[in-house]
């Protein structure tokens, strides 16, 4: 009898044999492996897609796999600008490793009059959010966007009403080879592990790469390979000069599929189009710039 009172079959109980418990272990993990590749959850659908950090990309494997899912979200409420430079950053690096321009017709995009449009394939990255936060974050600044390395022209912005409308933009635009990168902004509510397997599997169907962008930070199940929480770091002053500097993030990986945790002050070197690690491993407050210099450096 087992601990519930049911008859143990023969099947079930234990074979004392020696290996049996190790051997069965890596047999369930091979099944595993085989379902997560046939479903493409496994994170190896496409080219991984490195951040520019050895760190980073090795504690990712070499990088975020191309077609698959991840979350990023804002460290609290008053960071959502941080999580959105930092998501604009990986479009910016995505988008300036990509190949070639696709011939004509190998597009899902289209002129007015039905004609298909030559466009680089999967170059172009499209970013949907809520009518809500729209308003309460603020639009993409164009200026912004030229200041991180993304043209006008590789973007597409959606407005929609709801959470399930920027969920479903964000399945159609996966499945789009002219579209390289997806990011959908919205709170971490009535978003389950049905819907974030739905854009994994739709990221793997178009080798795109799937970011969910969240307002807060979110523990809910998910079909994402990594979840990453984003905050402000603050800025070095470099030769006491009044520029702000290259945007900084404090980012931490909370859940990695593909190898361990971890945490980090990087910034965005928006010349060489790659993160970099802070010089220091702790923000530090720059010298004032109203003060004589003795006195600012004391």
């Amino acid at each position: 009898m087992n601990m519930i009172g049911w008859p143990m079959t023969a099947a079930a109980r234990p074979n004392p044999s020696a290996g049996e418990p190790t051997a069965r272990i890596d047999q369930l993990r091979r099944q595993l492996g085989a379902l997560e590749a046939a479903t493409g959850l496994a994170g190896d659908c496409g080219a991984l897609f490195a951040l520019g950090t050895p760190v980073i990309d090795a504690a990712l494997g070499g990088g975020l796999g191309g077609g698959t899912l991840h979350e990023i979200a804002a460290a609290r409420e008053a960071e959502v600008l941080a999580a959105s430079g930092f998501a604009l950053a990986l479009a910016a690096r995505r988008i300036s490793l990509r190949g070639a321009p696709a011939p004509i017709g190998n597009s899902c995009n289209a002129r007015n009059d039905g004609r298909p449009v030559s466009v680089p394939s999967g170059r172009n990255v499209l970013w949907t959010a809520e009518d809500l936060l729209l308003a309460e974050n603020g639009a993409l600044y164009g200026p912004g966007l030229d200041e991180i390395g993304i043209a006008p022209e590789r973007l597409i912005t959606v407005a929609a009403p709801c959470a399930r409308d920027v969920l479903w933009t964000m399945e159609e635009a996966l499945r789009c080879r002219a579209v390289g990168m997806v990011i959908g902004e919205m709170r971490p509510r009535g978003i389950d592990q049905v819907a974030t397997r739905r854009l994994a599997l739709a990221a793997a169907a178009g080798n795109a790469l799937g970011i969910i962008l969240y307002t807060a930070p979110d523990d809910a199940p998910s079909a994402a390979v990594t979840r990453w929480t984003i905050g402000a770091a603050s800025f070095l002053d470099a030769e006491q000069s009044h520029d702000v500097g290259s945007p900084r993030f404090l980012a931490r990986l909370v859940r990695n599929r593909r190898g361990p945790l971890g945490t980090w002050i990087v910034e965005w070197n928006s010349v060489e189009q790659r993160f970099e690690l802070a010089t220091h491993s702790e923000p530090v407050a720059g010298a004032a710039f109203d003060r004589p210099h003795h006195t600012a450096v004391a």
